[in-house]
């Protein structure tokens, strides 16, 4: 049976004539999903029991009334901190629309939960008290304060003080909160002061007196503390049912104490309790005060609230959600799940399946697209495929595939139609290229893509092309890759002109590293080597030389420029988080762990390239034949190294550093030892670069008066050789596109 339904069927069996949903969360900031998880949780337990015929109610409460106990990162720390311990009613709101602080998170949080088909009645925390509902729970909690700090020792196994009581007292001089201790209690009023050093956060005034812990409907003097309060909240709004995630609800957390006060001071039942897993975003936890995490808003922008909610509802309570968007397939497979649920409905298959759909839905139950999000996503990056998309009703979820090839794809899976000949064009066989112009000459006779396909393979074959080596030529003419979506279909979704004049533009462009004779394509060893102790400890060690003469190296090119700023666009998103699941970053941070070396502080060039993209830093602006190189390291993620020729003495090798031997780097002003277990690049004169591809000597930099340089590219583990060749090929042509030169040698020397 479905959870929820086995949890109606349990409250059903207590003869509870009425049953009270209840769920609550302090808008302390921006309220992120962990707490979603909790209040679709309570409205699908809601719903389940409405289903098996259970009169019930749902509400929210917003504890508007607590203190603000931490200032979240994106608050101006010099407007918001003299408001830390003051209750939250009480702050500005930090944007229009709200009267308060509370409100203002509240509104935006109780919006993306309404999106979700949550409709909850809201309770403001405040006007609870002001009702007069808490006083009598405030009564008999002050009255058995003795009574309420025995199950504090019981509990948490630590003595309480003679003249602790439960109440907190709004200070009326400071309106502070968090800094107010009850000392005494007379029956009618407590006895208070706002201690200065209450707590290390914020300043109390230091003002003592005596005020009453009753609301009036005007009037609001303070408050129980939230464990307590949690049980007489129980008793003044009715709730029958509540449940929590499983900090609190672990043997001697919150709900043990609350369930104390209950039974024991208010005589009233404990409502029925659940408790679920968190709700975690790559792994971690959410925390609305310290800015951490996804707010709902962030997440209905990459999913449709239908598979949000199915997201929560087919996961079991004692199951965490961990949701990484960043994932390979994550967003895609939820999709499928989604429309496999839907199937099930539809086909009376599988009945729990058919019931999480059901419950999934956010208004009447929508049967969704059959066309899967994977194809989705490729359609949506092909121009002229909105027809297509009409077509089979896909308008809803073509926004959430733009977000998702924008933000979160792999880069697999991203073939954007390259306005220019893509550089790694220059790589095709010459019978590739014949392939591509007699597809050109084709392509008006096409009638459908279905059957252009057929023709497209039969051309290859005809060639003697397989049909990795066909469609490979396609997608690299076009996207620049060696795979991609339907080849056909993507070639009918453009503009045929375009398409015919790129296939024969290829026999065009001179191949810079293709037309190179053989004996050149081959590292001498007069050259570079990798040295047999390296080649033995690091079997998977290969490394890309390349020479080339006659460059003209400038400051900065315009063009070069443009090509900068598309890039810090198409990696918009990019988080320092997502770096760690690169396997090529996984690789260079394995080898630095066998060289002993800390990648934390020495982090391998492309990892640090990368971070500074994804700490909104930029890039650095140094030189076209740096920042050239650049663009192919960020592409690809592996380490380009360049040299000044001239200021090398051959031959150069890979090789341990011995001990003595150092190096000063770029920007030092002092050298730097080596240790002998650090793998580097070393000429005759000694070590040109720092552990493989930290950091580079200042005696071979590259400069604008640099015309010979002497390129290399490092792979290891998963980066290998044939990934090493090709990043080498695009750093070579990108170099010469903007700083010109003549290459004479290439090749990649393997361990």
């Amino acid at each position: 049976m479905f959870w929820a339904d086995t949890i109606a069927q349990e409250i059903k069996k207590r003869n509870v004539p009425f049953a009270w949903v209840d769920d609550m969360k302090t808008p302390s900031g921006r309220i992120h999903v962990g707490s979603l998880r909790a209040v679709t949780t309570h409205d699908i337990v809601y719903k389940a029991l409405v289903d098996a015929g259970v009169t019930a109610k749902f509400t929210y409460v917003f504890d508007n009334h607590d203190p603000m106990d931490g200032l979240p990162t994106y608050l101006d720390k010099e407007k918001y901190e003299k408001y830390l311990g003051v209750p939250l009613f009480m702050i500005p709101s930090p944007g229009e629309g709200a009267a308060n602080f509370a409100e203002f998170y509240a509104k935006e949080f109780q919006a993306g939960f309404n999106q979700i088909g949550c409709h909850p009645k809201i309770i403001w925390g405040r006007d609870l008290y002001l009702s007069g509902k808490m006083n009598e729970g405030i009564k008999k909690c002050l009255d058995n304060a003795a009574q309420i700090r025995t199950f504090y020792e019981d509990l948490y196994k630590k003595e309480m003080p003679s003249d602790w009581y439960p109440f907190n007292v709004y200070c009326p001089k400071c309106n502070k909160v968090s800094t107010t201790k009850v000392t005494d209690w007379d029956g009618e009023l407590v006895t208070f002061v706002c201690r200065v050093d209450a707590v290390k956060w914020t300043k109390g005034c230091g003002y003592k007196g005596k005020i009453s812990p009753f609301a009036t409907k005007d009037k609001i003097n303070g408050k129980l503390p939230w464990k307590i309060e949690w049980a007489v909240k129980w008793q003044a709004i009715g709730v029958t049912v509540e449940g929590a995630g499983k900090d609190h609800m672990t043997k001697g957390g919150s709900h043990d104490l609350a369930e104390k006060v209950a039974e024991q001071i208010l005589k009233y039942k404990t409502p029925y309790a659940f408790a679920h897993e968190f709700f975690l975003i790559g792994g971690k936890k959410m925390s609305s005060s310290k800015g951490m995490g996804v707010s709902v808003v962030d997440l209905l922008e990459v999913l449709p609230p239908q598979a949000i909610r199915f997201l929560i509802t087919r996961t079991r309570l004692n199951q965490a959600i961990d949701f990484d968007p960043y994932e390979k397939n994550t967003i895609p497979t939820l999709f499928d799940d989604y429309q496999k649920a839907a199937d099930a409905y539809f086909t009376k298959t599988d009945e729990e399946s058919a019931r999480v759909f059901a419950l999934s839905q956010v208004d009447e139950i929508q049967k969704p697209p059959t066309i899967r999000f994977s194809v989705l996503a490729q359609w949506v990056q092909m121009p002229n495929m909105q027809e297509k998309i009409k077509a089979e009703g896909l308008e809803e979820w073509t926004k959430y595939a733009k977000v998702y090839i924008e933000k979160y794809a792999p880069e697999s899976e991203k073939f954007l139609v390259q306005k220019d000949l893509p550089t790694s064009a220059k790589t095709l066989s010459d019978k590739q290229k014949e392939l591509v112009q007699k597809i050109a000459s084709e392509i008006d006779n096409a009638k459908d893509a279905e059957s252009f396909q057929t023709r497209i393979y039969e051309i290859g074959k005809e060639l003697g092309l397989s049909g990795k080596e066909t469609f490979a030529a396609i997608y690299t003419m076009l996207i620049g890759k060696d795979h991609g979506p339907k080849a056909a279909w993507l070639i009918l979704s453009l503009d045929k002109e375009f398409v015919k004049k790129r296939f024969q533009a290829v026999s065009s462009k001179k191949d810079s590293i293709a037309s190179l004779q053989s004996d050149k394509l081959e590292i001498g060893s007069n050259v570079f080597s990798i040295a047999s102790e390296a080649k033995k400890r690091f079997p998977s060690l290969s490394v890309g030389v390349s020479i080339i003469k006659g460059v003209t190296i400038e400051k900065i090119n315009p063009d070069l420029e443009k090509e900068k700023q598309e890039v810090l666009q198409s990696l918009q998103g990019l988080t320092t988080e997502q770096l760690g699941k690169y396997p090529e970053v996984i690789s260079y941070r394995k080898l630095y762990k066998e060289m002993s070396i800390d990648w934390h502080s020495r982090r391998p060039s492309p990892e640090a390239l990368l971070r500074r993209v994804a700490l909104n830093k930029g890039l650095y602006t140094i030189n076209t034949c740096v920042d050239a190189y650049n663009l192919v390291v960020m592409k690809h993620r592996v380490s380009v190294g360049a040299f000044d020729l001239n200021k090398l003495v051959f031959p150069t090798e890979v090789r341990f550093a011995k001990d003595g031997e150092e190096i000063l780097l770029l920007g030092d002003q002092e050298p730097t030892k080596y240790t002998s277990n650090e793998l580097a690049y070393f000429d005759q004169k000694g070590g040109f670069n720092l552990d493989f591809n930290y950091r580079d000597a200042q005696r071979t930099a590259v400069s604008i008066d640099t015309k010979n340089i002497y390129i290399n590219v490092d792979g290891i583990y998963d980066i290998t050789a044939e990934k090493v060749e090709e990043v080498l090929k695009e750093a070579c042509d990108l170099i010469i596109k903007y700083c010109g030169g003549k290459i004479e040698i290439f090749g990649v020397e393997r361990g």
